[in-house]
């Protein structure tokens, strides 16, 4: 079972959100940190590890500085995530460019950084070659097609738009070697959200085998295999999350079979984690200042999912707590719902909670719970909603604004009004 705790009781967060007023993202600092720790030493059992956080999974130049401490570097598919990434002291390359359909001046930036480029098709190193030059370390990225099932939410590989064909790496890696290219990398990534610990030691059986295969037939020898992301984390609390120490023991056991005794070794192990790094660790706070009763009881939020999509994206669970009712007997049955004006935009459905007081200010506080990655990062501004900001709860129980809430001001922004009054 996934215990479904908060760092803060109800007084105190009722006085943090006189200062901060709701909605708010909270992240643990600690808690990352400690948690970033486990997963090192876990990885700790191959000859070489590198963790490159998913910067999608949490952007903010805050969190990735905390990670920079411990040693993360990042992985990242924009201008701004590169950006952000050195902005919190990821260097060279301890930046991955995983990017796709990308566009020139992308590839310029990543090689000005010194980031190890991850190609996402083999026209792209024509491309590439043309906009920024073939970096002496490049990384392919493999979709393994029908070899390799998906699931839920990343959908089936041979349906997916990222990666090279098993034939295209071949033809690539020959291709970028006759380009310059002298080290080289393989990645993929074929899941999302993923609890069962054998889909991920499948995974790196699957691109060890591969690894193996491109020396016999090119004779690259690869120096890393990125293992990629995926993993999931338990969002309901009846779900068990998979111990780092499993993860690694299980991918050792297939690495020692396959590569320990191979030319490859010391093959460097790379990843990509972001949900499993942060998620669990951060929490969607909001008020419940309306009660609607109809077919339905509704319970309205001052959060919409503007805040948080990924329950009406993916028809995602996230756990809701009432803060000071955590123990109270769920008595009532309620959608929790926002004010965008979607039907879709609900935090739960007929959710059993205890009983929930509303109003602007004398409302409860109500806590949505593995909201630290694709949380915030995911939000949007259509209904002109305004997204709200992040708090960190510091190691010494301060708590710093890394994140202010977007003012209307924000949304105009990049609106040109100069020649608004004379136009018709």
């Amino acid at each position: 079972m996934a215990e479904k705790t908060f760092p803060l009781d109800k007084d105190k967060l009722e006085k943090l959100a006189e200062t901060y007023p709701t909605p708010f993202y909270l992240y643990d600092e600690k808690a990352i940190r400690e948690n970033a720790r486990r997963m090192q030493k876990a990885f700790s059992c191959f000859p070489a590890y590198k963790e490159h956080f998913a910067v999608k999974a949490l952007p903010n130049p805050y969190i990735l500085k905390i990670l920079a401490d411990e040693g993360f570097g990042a992985d990242c598919s924009s201008l701004p995530e590169l950006l952000l990434a050195d902005m919190a002291g990821m260097k060279g390359e301890e930046l991955m460019f995983t990017a796709n359909e990308t566009p020139a001046a992308e590839y310029r930036k990543a090689r000005e950084l010194g980031a190890v480029i991850n190609l996402d098709d083999i026209s792209h190193i024509e491309f590439l070659e043309n906009c920024a030059g073939v970096p002496e370390l490049v990384s392919c990225r493999y979709n393994p097609g029908p070899l390799k099932e998906g699931n839920a939410i990343i959908g089936k590989p041979e349906e997916a738009k990222y990666g090279f064909t098993r034939e295209q790496l071949l033809e690539g890696y020959a291709m970028l070697k006759a380009k310059g290219a002298k080290r080289f990398g393989l990645h993929t990534m074929v899941a999302s959200n993923e609890l069962s610990l054998a889909y991920h030691v499948e995974t790196a059986r699957l691109l060890f085998e591969l690894a193996l295969e491109i020396f016999d037939k090119t004779g690259i020898r690869l120096e890393f295999i990125n293992l990629g992301g995926g993993l999931g984390i338990p969002y309901r609390p009846e779900q068990e999350a998979v111990r780092w120490e499993a993860l690694t023991g299980g991918i050792k056991r297939v690495y020692d079979e396959l590569i320990a005794g191979s030319p490859l070794y010391p093959l460097a192990i790379h990843t990509e984690y972001g949900r499993p790094v942060t998620g669990p660790y951060g929490w969607l706070v909001a008020r419940a200042i309306h009660r609607k009763n109809i077919y339905r009881s509704y319970i309205g939020l001052d959060a919409c999912m503007a805040d948080l999509m990924r329950p009406a994206l993916y028809g995602a669970y996230h756990h809701i707590t009432v803060a000071g009712k955590e123990n109270a007997p769920p008595e009532e049955t309620y959608d929790i719902v926002g004010s965008l004006c979607e039907n879709n935009d609900k935090f739960a459905v007929q959710r059993k909670l205890p009983k929930i007081v509303t109003g602007e200010k004398s409302g409860d506080l109500v806590i949505i719970h593995d909201a630290g990655a694709h949380g915030r990062a995911m939000g949007f501004n259509y209904n002109g909603k305004l997204r709200c900001g992040e708090l960190l709860f510091r190691e010494d129980g301060s708590v710093l604004r890394i994140r202010r809430p977007e003012t209307t001001d924000d949304y105009f922004a990049t609106l040109d009004l100069r020649g608004l009054d004379e136009f018709s």
